[in-house]
């Protein structure tokens, strides 16, 4: 089986993970900028990050014939401080143009503050002064229906927006009609303790089918499992999906979706 991840960060994952990934099948690999494990003290940590996504890890997942791009982004859970957050921001034009640079993300609310949604705002501006793709975060710890009903109305007062070129990440069976109704993509994340088991992602394709959604497994800092997309394709087969219905979900679908940037290219 192919598959591509589109959702991992890979800097929390020792250089086995993209081993296990190549076995399992994955053909590129898409980490956007996320948090380190702890707040960053100043904007020097993230000039560092925003190398390290654009030069080191498309090195260690070349050593396993693994194509890997990134987003850029300062993430919401430190973009409450607006002055920071903008002294972040103002490094990614630096970065935008680099090769392995897909779009903005991911950007979103953390504990839906004002502050939070003024910086995700900005943002998006940027990506329609780059006419870049942009993925979205929607809340965990806090209310995710309200943050997504909030980041659906941000989106919404950009009159330029193009929404085929927008996914709202980490939706879940009280948030998916809301994304996919409003003409966005859906991303499932699949975690053994939170967001979406493999079962329950499997449940939403029942119930909203197979177009405009993708699965990925993040694989960050928390209890996660760089195979959570192989294992759901293998529960798929369990429920008698087709090998042509999965690959739709695990490959053709992410690929459609990043494509839109002229830099993914495998």
């Amino acid at each position: 089986m192919r598959y591509i991840e589109p959702h991992a960060h890979m800097v929390s994952r020792t250089t086995d993970d993209y081993e296990k990934l190549a076995l399992a099948g994955c053909e590129a690999l898409c980490e956007p900028a996320f948090w380190a494990g702890f707040d960053r003290s100043s904007a020097a940590g993230f000039y560092d990050y925003f190398r390290q996504l654009t030069e080191y890890e498309p090195k260690r997942a070349a050593r396993f014939g693994i194509k890997h791009f990134c987003w850029l982004c300062i993430n919401p859970k430190e973009a409450d401080d607006t002055g920071f957050a903008r002294e972040v921001m103002s490094l990614i034009p630096e970065f935008i143009q680099k090769e392995s640079v897909l779009g903005i993300g991911e950007i979103g609310l953390n504990k839906n503050t004002k502050s939070e949604l003024k910086i995700f705002e900005e943002h998006v501006q940027i990506a329609l002064d780059y006419d870049l793709p942009i993925l979205i975060h929607t809340p965990h710890l806090e209310d995710k229906l309200k943050g997504t009903k909030l980041i659906l109305d941000c989106l919404a007062s950009f009159s330029g927006l193009d929404r085929s070129k927008v996914i709202i990440d980490h939706v879940e069976e009280h948030t998916v009609s809301h994304v996919m109704d409003a003409g966005y993509w859906a991303g499932m994340t699949l975690y053994p303790e939170s967001k979406c088991t493999p079962s329950r992602a499997i449940d939403i394709l029942e119930v909203y089918g197979t177009e405009r959604i993708w699965m990925n497994s993040a694989c960050d800092w928390g209890v996660s499992d760089p195979l959570a997309v192989p294992k759901c394709a293998l529960e798929m087969r369990r429920r008698r999906y087709s090998a042509e219905q999965i690959e739709k979900v695990v490959y053709q679908n992410p690929l459609a979706f990043l494509k839109q940037s002229s830099r993914f290219k495998l």
